[in-house]
């Protein structure tokens, strides 16, 4: 049998990454196993990009549809499922496919996780107020003060991680960079990886507006509509604050002007891949490869094809 590895594709969005996997598994005894933040919400398929039921069909899927929008998920979860889902994978003698750009999982599978603390109502009692005197763009400020690394990572509205983090700090007195810097437990897995760092930012630009286009001819806004129609759901959920969901969300319910909500949802877009980038800046270059330069294509394939020659059949 060959060995029991993990294959890693990180890349920002709209980098092609999904799509070139999916054409390898179709030669190759490939499953993938998504690392995405939003794709474990049902319901969230057009705007997430996920992949569609007959390409599932095709090619195993892990990962995917596997929460309902009102459940929280976190890194640490995600360590469990994919650990479990490696498991199962390479028991049938299969090749695990980590494919995705939530770097922040990636991190955590690579590294393992920092004990952190448990809630403390009080503190994030007392933060919520705060935010709501001066905003969630102000105590992102603060934040950057006191850990610019985990600022840098973290949206200025991404209420639940500022807050998170801030949380951590008062209670500690630590940053979580800090205490990332604490003894964690590593996978022991063997992994293969590849990093697709964007270098065209006008190019990008372009591909997520072509992609936006898509999403909605193929009926985004009525998905979004469909989630509001449900009552139990709303802007204060991770899962409808994924990328571009809010700006439609804010339309649909406020009547907020089309273009500039288009708009809103290409800068949203943008801004998490200059996220995605400072991650894979900070990863080993010998892994990094330009999503321009077609060649990734073929040094994947190949590493790939080494994988399944070493005695798979």
């Amino acid at each position: 049998m060959p060995d029991p590895s993990v294959f890693m594709l990180m890349g920002p969005t709209a980098s092609g990454k999904t799509e070139e996997v999916l054409e390898l598994a179709e030669r190759l005894p490939i499953e993938v196993v998504s690392v995405d933040s939003s794709m474990v919400y049902r319901g969230l398929d057009i705007g997430t990009a996920k992949p569609g039921r007959a390409e599932r069909e095709r090619v195993p899927h892990h990962l995917i549809d596997i929460l309902d929008p009102q459940e929280p998920y976190s890194a640490g979860r995600f360590v469990e499922d994919a650990g479990s889902a490696i498991r199962l994978i390479q028991a049938r003698g299969r090749l695990p496919f980590l494919v995705g750009g939530s770097f922040l999982y990636f991190r955590a599978w690579l590294a393992g996780l920092s004990p952190l603390p448990p809630a403390h109502p009080a503190i994030r009692a007392d933060i919520e107020v705060r935010a709501k005197r001066r905003g969630w763009p102000a105590l992102h400020a603060e934040l950057a003060r006191i850990d610019p690394d985990a600022a840098g990572r973290i949206h200025p509205n991404d209420r639940q991680r500022v807050g998170r983090a801030l949380e951590v700090y008062e209670a500690t007195g630590q940053s979580l960079t800090q205490l990332w810097k604490i003894h964690r437990v590593k996978t022991s897995t063997p992994c293969h990886r590849m990093v697709l760092e964007v270098t065209d930012r006008v190019a990008l630009r372009e591909r997520v507006e072509r992609r936006l286009s898509q999403m909605l001819d193929e009926g985004w806004v009525e998905e979004v509509r469909a989630l509001m129609r449900r009552g139990d759901l709303g802007v204060h959920l991770p899962a409808i604050r994924s990328v571009g969901y809010l700006p439609i969300w804010r339309h649909l319910e406020a009547g907020t002007d089309w273009e500039e909500t288009r708009n809103a949802i290409i800068t949203e877009t943008l801004q998490l891949a200059k996220r995605q980038m400072t991650w894979i800046r900070s990863l080993d270059a010998d892994a990094r490869w330009p999503v321009e330069n077609p060649a990734w294509r073929r040094h994947l394939a190949a590493m790939v094809g080494r994988w399944a020659q070493s005695d798979l059949c």
